[in-house]
This record gives structure tokens, sequence and C-alpha cells, in this order.
């Protein structure tokens, strides 16, 4: 497996992917949405591919912190692995290699609603707790599901408020169960 920056010529493989992996459009039509805003930029979005088969997909993109104008957020969502790929350790594999490549870019902060279960193995902690506020409120019992990994030693703890995201993002809808 490889992975590398997706590019327009990967569109259709990264849509196709998100289908896939949520069963439904609601995802893929996300991504398309937010590649195509402006205010999702910069972003990056990354594929992984067995040979020349598209097997997974991530996008962070351009967040701020509400307050904190120097601080560099993003947002990853959505992450998606074919069915057939699950459990293989590729979104693992995209989560560390888009980490890696937005801390090489001076991200400082990585935000994202997920698995309480899953994300913590990959650095995240609960950001409610830490003083981040999600774009919308989430429901109590859902709390520890907004999550963020800090990408520059320090920062936690130094600066607080809620998290803008692009406009895309920027509905009610995405922030519930």
């Amino acid at each position: 497996m490889h992975i590398v920056e997706a590019t327009d010529a990967d569109l259709a493989d990264v849509l196709h992917v998100e289908r896939a992996a949520f069963g439904q459009e609601d995802e893929a039509e996300l991504v398309a949405n937010l590649l195509a805003d402006p205010t999702a930029q910069p972003l990056l979005s990354l594929i992984a591919r067995e040979g020349e088969r598209a097997v997974g997909h991530i996008l962070f993109t351009a967040a701020r912190i509400e307050g904190a104008p120097d601080v560099s957020a993003t947002l990853l969502a959505p992450r998606a692995v074919m069915p057939d790929a699950q459990k293989r350790g590729i979104g693992g594999a995209l989560i560390g290699r888009g980490v890696e490549l937005l801390a090489e870019g001076g991200a400082d902060l990585v935000f994202v609603a997920g698995h309480p279960g899953y994300y913590p193995r990959h650095g995240f902690e609960v950001a409610g707790r830490l003083g981040f506020a999600p774009p919308y409120p989430i429901p109590e019992k859902d709390a520890d599901a907004w999550m963020v990994r800090a990408l520059t030693t320090g920062l936690v703890g130094s600066v607080s408020g809620k998290v803008i995201c692009a406009e895309a993002l920027d509905r009610p809808e995405y922030w519930r169960e």
C-alpha cells in the first residue's frame, strides 16, 4: 500500500471510496463540496492505493480557533476505507501520514469528531476537556467524540475556544450523532 496526496485526477476514486465505505452518497457529496470550498483551504487530501486500486481516503480541511488567529488548526473529516480493506491498518496509516504532513506544514492542532475508542490510539484527546468547543453543540452523551491532537508542544492549555470550520461543513446536522 502507498499513500499519496490526491489530485484532481483522483477525484472519481476518492468519491468511490467514500461511497463504498459509508454505503451512501452523503460523505462523497461532503468531500466534493469541501474540495470545492475556498474556506476549506488549505486542505490535505490523501489517497491510499494497493497497486492501482484506491482503498482509502482521508481529508483534512482548514479550521480556526475563535479568538486565536495565530493558531493553525485543521479538521479531519472524513476518513474512509473500502469495506473489504478494513481492519488492516489503512485508516491508521492515513491518519499517521496526514498528521506527519500537517506537522511539517506548520499545523498546530488537528480536530476530529469520531469514535472515542479509535482516535485516542492515534494521539487524540477529548477536546472539550481541553477547552475547545465544536462548531455546533454535540449531545452530552457523545461529548467524548469531539477530539484534538496537538502537533505543537505547549499549545494545549495556553489556547482555547470554539472551532470554526469550513463553510461546507458548517451545518448542524454534521455535528449530531
